[in-house]
């Protein structure tokens, strides 16, 4: 049976929906449970959060659902009720966006995946049924006041660039899938010391809170909804904010304030900057940091190589993209590769 999809060009679904003045509510959510047949599960998803007009991406396999989605704010009841009416996503949290223009998304795409958040775990015995004790905002603030308590960012490198947590350990890595090991060998150490893991919106720290576990932790922490659910919570409650900066998100803003804290630096000047941008030459696009006044010198791109190709005829540029194998140095998309090609300004 073909898979059930949108036929609609990403193009004519992104002008769509920018001249749609609908409002809509982005969230987020994600459940560890085991799902028996997640194609068909799949497909009874995308039929339903379709005809609710929702936009965004919906991950499924065997260990849950990861999903980060727009609804039409006047579906969201509805949105919800459908939802709740699956047993093991009854009351689950909806991380709603702290900063939303309601744009964050353009097409629906629900897909199977081998895990909803990609681990590189072989190991058998691992099992997500033992993992560290939840918290809420003010027990974090509560935890972080003990100087014994390790704080641990379990997001990307270029995320914890523009906004982390007071205190917060850096795990340096481009995917979760390295962080996991190497959390573990940092604070080896520290296997009896209080840890709290925290993430965008609870899935990474969730599970690497269930791994440090496994490998013999016994205090273990997480933030319960994560940077998104802690800011809100904060406003909420009125508690101090313990995070400074933006917390960066994986759709088209590509960051939320939760701080007035400008923590980072313009990848290419040096000034004061936490707006991440994707390069316009389409062979790169690259996701760097960039202020405005290089926006405009650089017309988007992250050097002059990639501003010179960005202006070639749309010909040539095609032609170039076709042999992007053969210029890996041009047109590698490698974020440890564009720190090599530019000073490392968070150093400076």
């Amino acid at each position: 049976m073909e898979e059930l999809r949108n036929t609609t060009s990403q193009a004519k679904l992104k002008e769509q929906i920018f001249s749609d003045a609908t409002p809509r509510t982005t969230v987020s959510f994600y459940r560890y449970h085991a799902i028996e047949n997640p194609h068909e599960f799949r497909d009874e998803l995308f039929v339903n959060l379709n005809e609710l007009n929702v936009l965004g991406r919906v991950y499924i396999a065997r260990e849950g659902i990861n999903a980060q989605i727009s609804v039409p704010t006047e579906n969201f009841e509805r949105f919800k009720n459908y939802l709740y009416s699956y047993a093991f996503l009854d009351g689950i949290r909806l991380n709603v966006a702290v900063e939303d223009d309601g744009k964050s998304f353009w097409v629906l795409n629900v897909k199977v995946r081998k895990k909803i958040v990609a681990d590189g775990i072989e190991d058998e015995s691992f099992t997500m049924e033992r993992k560290g004790e939840y918290v809420c905002a003010k027990e974090f603030n509560e935890l972080t006041e003990n100087p014994e308590t390790i704080v641990v960012d379990m997001r990307n490198y270029y995320e914890y660039e523009v906004g982390h947590f007071e205190t917060a350990l850096e795990v340096p890595s481009d995917t979760f899938r390295e962080q996991l090991p190497m959390a573990v060998e940092m604070l080896q150490d520290k296997k009896d010391k209080p840890v709290i893991m925290y993430c965008t919106g609870g899935i990474r720290c969730e599970k690497a809170s269930a791994y440090l576990m496994h490998n013999g932790f016994t205090k273990v922490f997480h933030l319960e909804g994560g940077i998104i659910e802690y800011a809100r919570q904060v406003k909420e409650k009125n508690l101090e904010n313990k995070f400074r900066g933006k917390n960066f998100v994986f759709d088209s803003r590509l960051g939320e304030q939760i701080s007035d804290d400008v923590i980072s630096n313009c990848h290419q000047c040096g000034e004061k900057c936490d707006t991440h941008r994707n390069c316009e030459n389409r062979a790169c696009h690259l996701l760097f940091i960039q202020c405005e006044n290089c926006h405009h010198k650089f017309q988007g791109c992250c050097g002059e190589n990639c501003q010179r190709i960005f202006n070639l005829p749309a010909k040539e540029q095609k032609e170039l993209r076709r042999g992007q194998h053969e210029e890996k140095e041009t047109f590698n998309n490698s974020q440890k590769l564009f720190r090599a090609r530019f000073f490392d300004v968070r150093n400076k």
